[in-house]
């Protein structure tokens, strides 16, 4: 098997090597991301990795991973903020409440597509926004669905209460497509 990486996250090529497979990196520029406004939220990142994959074509031994990360606090969707201020507003809203991180995951061969979602809860104590204003300038998490890295320093800081996969905050869930990679494509 030849696992393919359609990302150029270093948090999902870090955790991906974790797994001490072979891999190489792929990744197409322009893929729309967009979803129905109809779909229910704990279906989106899933659909979003389904739609990745449909940008590429595997042959013989190739296995594609794709992935999509989105934040859910209540209703709505933090998705990765465009400046300082929207990541500064994700974290006031984040803070002392609890959210659910959600990474939707889409494997493909060429002759089987397999995809799933994998959903953790984290918890933030209440942030001072002088520790948020840090955080920003300092990590500038703008690639960050809901403006953080759990394994940054308001991770360290800010997080009470984790229930789920670690990896799944970071933006992969590697327990999981190990354990399905075992199953439909070794």
């Amino acid at each position: 098997m030849k696992l393919i990486l359609s990302s150029n996250s270093p948090r999902r090529k870090e955790l991906l090597a974790g797994l001490d497979i072979p891999f190489e990196v792929r990744v197409k520029d322009g893929i729309d991301e967009s979803y129905p406004t109809s779909l229910p939220t704990n279906e989106i990142a899933e659909y979003i990795a389904r739609k990745k994959a449909a940008a590429y074509q595997v042959s013989g031994d190739e296995v594609l991973v794709t992935a999509d990360t989105i934040v859910v606090l209540g209703d709505n969707i933090l998705g990765k903020p465009a400046d300082a201020q929207e990541a500064k507003a994700m974290l006031g809203a984040l803070s002392g409440h609890t959210h659910h991180v959600i990474t939707g995951v889409c494997l493909k061969s060429s002759d089987l597509q397999h995809s799933f979602s994998v959903v953790s809860e984290v918890t933030f104590r209440e942030l001072q926004e002088s520790e948020i204003d840090y955080y920003v300038s300092h990590y500038k998490p703008f690639d960050k669905a809901g403006a953080y890295g759990i394994q940054e320093w308001i991770g360290y800081i800010g997080v009470t209460r984790l229930s789920g996969s670690y990896y799944n905050v970071m933006g992969l869930p590697v327990q999981r497509i190990h354990s399905e990679l075992t199953r439909h494509f070794l």
